[in-house]
C-alpha cells in the first residue's frame, strides 16, 4: 500500500518556513523548523546540486520529521542580447565605482536536470516548484516516489493550470510577499494581494492552500487560515532567525522600518525589496532577462556583502519586515501558532461563536 503524501493539514502547527533562496536558507533552519512541527524548506536555487544533496542529508540527521526542498522551474527563452549589453554597461560602471567587475550574463536551467534527479533519489517529503509548471511526467514521477508536489502561483489562472496536473497543494503567493514573484510569466506577474487572492484561488480550484505574502504574526496565520489556507507559508519572519544564513547588512535592514517596491534591477525577474540606492537608481534601466541579469549582478552583490554595504544588495522582504524579530526559529514556530489559536478565538467571539 503506496502511504498518503504529504499534505498541509498533515502540520502540528499549520507553518510552513519559505524556501529562501540566495543565503538565507540553511539545513538548520529547515530542521529547526520541522522539528518544531512546521514544515522547513531547504531551496536548491543557486546551488549545485552536491550541496543541495548535503544539505538533504545534513537534515536528515537532525530530524527524521518531514521537509520540502524547493526547484526554480526552468526560465524561457534567453532575453535578447542587445538588452541585455545595454544593462551589462551600466552593471560595469556601477561594479567599478566600489572596485568590483560585473558578471558575465548567461541564460541557463540551474541545473534542472540534475537536480530534479537528485529529488527522486532522495525524496523530501514535498517538492515545491517556483517561476512556473514542472510538467505532467515530472509532477507524476514526484508523486510515485512519494514526494507531495506543491508549486506556486499568483493568480487564479495559474492556480486553475497547476490543478489539470494534478498537484497536490499550492502555494498562494500574494504581491506583498518578498521576494521574487513566483507566478509563470515573469511579463505580466500576479499582483493580487493575498487576502483577495486566496478567496479567488479557493473560488477555482479544490486543492490544499499555502498562503504567502506579508504574513509575520499570529494574528496574520490567522487571517489567513480563516481566509481558506491550510497553512501559511512565511519568509521574511524567519530571516532573523539565528539559524538562517541571512547577512549582516540584510538583518540589519529587515529589522528597520523601510519601504519595499518590486524591481528587476538584481536579477532580471521581477521581486520585492527593501528600497535602497541600488535598486531605486537601476530599477527603471533593468530589462526582463532571468537569470542573465542574476549572474551580471552576482559579483557586486558578494562584494557588498562582504563590505556590509546594504545599499547595493538585494534586499529581498516582504511589505511588514520591519515586524521580525530575532529569535530561535522553533520559539517562532510555537509563538505563531499560539498567537494564530488566540486571533481564533477572539474572532470567534466576536461573531457570537
Amino acid at each position: 500500500m503506496i502511504a498518503a503524501r504529504f499534505s498541509p493539514e498533515d502540520l502540528r502547527h499549520p507553518i510552513v518556513q519559505a524556501p529562501l533562496a540566495g543565503g538565507p536558507s540553511t539545513a538548520a533552519l529547515a530542521a529547526a523548523v520541522s522539528k518544531a512541527g512546521g514544515l522547513g524548506f531547504l531551496a536548491a536555487g543557486y546551488k549545485d546540486p552536491a550541496a543541495v544533496a548535503e544539505e538533504i542529508a545534513a537534515v536528515r540527521a537532525a530530524t527524521a520529521e518531514p521537509f520540502g526542498v524547493n526547484l526554480f522551474a526552468p526560465p524561457a527563452e534567453a532575453a535578447t542580447p542587445t538588452v541585455v549589453a545595454r544593462y551589462a554597461a551600466i552593471v560595469q560602471a556601477e561594479a567599478e565605482r566600489h572596485g568590483a567587475d560585473a558578471g558575465t550574463p548567461r541564460h541557463d536551467d540551474d541545473r534542472w536536470s540534475e537536480k530534479l534527479a537528485l529529488l527522486l533519489e532522495r525524496r523530501p517529503a514535498v517538492v515545491s516548484f517556483t517561476f512556473g509548471l514542472p510538467d505532467a511526467a515530472t509532477v507524476g514521477a514526484l508523486q510515485r516516489a512519494g514526494c507531495a508536489v506543491w508549486v506556486t502561483v499568483t493568480t487564479p489562472k495559474e492556480a486553475r493550470a497547476a490543478a489539470a496536473l494534478g498537484v497536490d497543494a499550492l502555494a498562494v503567493q500574494g504581491v506583498e510577499a518578498g521576494g521574487h514573484r513566483g507566478g509563470f510569466d515573469d511579463g505580466a506577474p500576479g499582483d493580487i494581494g493575498l487576502l483577495a487572492l486566496l478567496q479567488l484561488v479557493a473560488a477555482a480550484v479544490e486543492l490544499p492552500l499555502v498562503a504567502a505574502g506579508g504574513v509575520m504574526t499570529g494574528a496574520g496565520v490567522a487571517a489567513a487560515l480563516a481566509a481558506g489556507a491550510g497553512a501559511v507559508q512565511l519568509g521574511s519572519a524567519f530571516m532573523l532567525t539565528p539559524e538562517a544564513g541571512t547577512s549582516a547588512p540584510h538583518r540589519a535592514a529587515l529589522a528597520a522600518p523601510g519601504d519595499t517596491a518590486l524591481t528587476r534591477a538584481f536579477s532580471g525577474r521581477a521581486a520585492r525589496g527593501i528600497v535602497n540606492r541600488f535598486l531605486r537608481e537601476h530599477s527603471a534601466d533593468a530589462p526582463r532577462a532571468y537569470p542573465e541579469v542574476h549572474h551580471l549582478t552576482a559579483p557586486l552583490r558578494a562584494a557588498a556583502r562582504a563590505r556590509g554595504d546594504a545599499e547595493v544588495l538585494n534586499l529581498w522582504a516582504g511589505q511588514a519586515h520591519e515586524l521580525a524579530r530575532s529569535e530561535p526559529a522553533a520559539e517562532l514556530v510555537r509563538r505563531l501558532a499560539d498567537e494564530a489559536r488566540a486571533a481564533l478565538r477572539a474572532a470567534a467571539a466576536q461573531v457570537g461563536a
